[in-house]
């Protein structure tokens, strides 16, 4: 089998060694048309040119069109040699005495082309490649850039999310085929943070054609200033650092903590569990008091809750690196496990479920998680510890989630009102009968606080606060009572 470059743009960068093999093949195959090339090749082959773009037309992923067309191209390499009287079936690598089969690529066959991974890892078969020019060669030339004293790295641009986490760059990105895609390079590295205004970037669109465009735009026009397609490549010359290299920066942070600080170096899971508690605490103060500026909400509290959340981050951080120093898990297993639980827990998104709803996805969500965890109730798993406004709030939205009837809100509202009555003609000497009656009351009030879409614990907390300033400024006013708000 001979592997070809058809090279980046017309039949001018082709080479002459690839139209030969083609041309003299006993059958040859392209992986796409969609090429500049393919037309003009196609009619000096006497066979024509096959392609396999009915496989992208029908199969679920990339990986199943990558698969299906390795095993045609060797399916028919195996047919010729075998059909072939010759000494030796299988052929030779660069010796080519028998009918052979050519499989040509766009570009370069050793760039951004998992097919001919594949061929040559295959060992079915043996394989030849003819070199060819790639776009990169062309953007070399049109960005002036040496890409060894420069330090380019090339990354795929449906995958730029996750393959320039870490880069400042720069970067050449390719496959840049569509609005979408580019609209996703520019939101992955506008959420790394930076100056946006200042950052640019130019899009080779059509290298080595009559209509070849090398524009320099602004970021924030990467998506709206051409219509891209396959021949659409982004060059990247900085990126601010993007939330990959920023996490491998406190990951890396933490570790030295625990090597040379005293006090770092003595923690355990146990000791820092009264931390990452208050943490949490200061965390949710930081977003109720963004919650409550909405939608005008001041710098310095976004500042605060950047603050916090880091504060939280941190102590996930180090309880990954306590792990690891435990062999018993690391970072890199508690991003993995929520990654892939979210995953299975979104069925619909990521599978054939239909939810249409939020109550829909919650039902799933719980149904999903009893079977994963082989509990035989909802309410396993949930703390005993939580406040009981919020523990209260839990249990009556897990009864929801799995169809037990929870009484109207006409009912609750009753049912308030006599425990308001019987609360109040309860005699001294019952206190049990009037902690029962209590509890039934603050239950029923709950979930009728609940059922109007608030949460219980976060606004009895918020007027708790709001009670507080009141004590703290009739403190300072020297008033002998405190007012109840209006």
């Amino acid at each position: 089998m001979v592997v070809v470059g058809l090279g980046p743009a017309g039949i001018d960068l082709v080479p002459e060694a690839a139209l030969q093999a083609l041309a003299t093949a006993q059958r040859s195959f392209v992986r796409t048309v969609r090429h500049p090339a393919v037309e003009s090749v196609a009619a000096m082959v006497p066979g024509g040119l096959a392609s396999f773009d009915r496989l992208y037309d029908g199969a679920g992923s990339i990986d199943e069109v990558y698969a299906g067309i390795v095993e045609e191209v060797i399916d028919a390499a195996r047919s010729v040699a075998a059909s072939w009287a010759g000494p030796s079936a299988a052929g030779r690598a660069g010796d080519r005495p028998a009918p052979f089969v050519a499989y040509a690529v766009p570009g370069s066959p050793f760039v951004a082309e998992r097919t001919v991974l594949m061929l040559r890892d295959d060992g079915r078969v043996a394989v030849e490649v003819i070199p060819a020019p790639s776009f990169v060669d062309l953007a070399w030339d049109r960005l002036g850039v040496d890409p060894v004293a420069a330090g380019v790295r090339l990354v795929d641009g449906s995958s730029f999310a996750v393959e320039a986490a870490g880069e400042r760059g720069p970067l050449l990105v390719a496959q840049c085929h569509s609005r979408q895609v580019l609209s996703d390079i520019k939101l992955a590295a506008d959420d790394a943070g930076g100056d946006t205004a200042q950052r640019s970037a130019v899009l080779l669109h059509h290298l080595g054609l009559a209509d070849e465009q090398v524009l320099a735009v602004a970021w924030a026009d990467l998506d709206r200033t051409l219509e891209p397609d396959h021949l659409t490549a982004l060059w990247i010359p900085r990126l601010a650092a993007p939330v990959g290299r920023e996490l491998a920066r406190l990951d890396e942070l933490v570790h030295t903590l625990r090597a040379q600080c005293p006090w770092d170096a003595e923690q355990t899971h146990g000791s820092l569990a009264r931390h990452l508690l208050e943490e949490t605490y200061e965390t949710l103060d930081a977003i109720e008091a963004v919650a409550a500026a909405e939608p005008e909400v001041a710098p310095e509290a976004v500042e605060h809750l950047v603050e916090e959340l880091g504060d939280l981050l941190f102590q996930v951080y180090f309880h990954a690196v306590l792990g690891a120093e435990e062999g018993r898990f690391t970072l890199a297993d508690v991003a993995r496990g929520v990654h892939d639980k979210l995953v299975a827990r979104h069925p619909h998104v990521f599978g054939d479920t239909v939810a249409a709803t939020p109550d829909e996805v919650a039902a799933n969500w719980e149904v999903l998680k009893k079977k994963e965890k082989g509990r035989s109730s909802v309410t396993e798993g949930i703390p005993a510890a939580l406040p009981a406004l919020a523990l209260a709030a839990k249990l009556q939205r897990k009864s929801e989630s799995v169809g037990v009837a929870l009484p109207t809100l006409s009912e609750r509202r009753r049912e308030i009102s006599d425990g308001l009555d019987r609360l109040g003609s309860a005699g001294g000497e019952d206190v049990a009968g009037g902690e029962d009656v209590a509890g039934e009351l603050l239950f029923a009030l709950a979930d009728v606080v609940r059922r109007l879409g608030i949460d219980p614990e976060t606004v009895l907390r918020a007027r708790a606060q709001a009670f507080r300033r009141q004590v703290e400024a009739g403190e300072a006013g020297g008033a002998v009572g405190v007012q109840p708000s209006a």
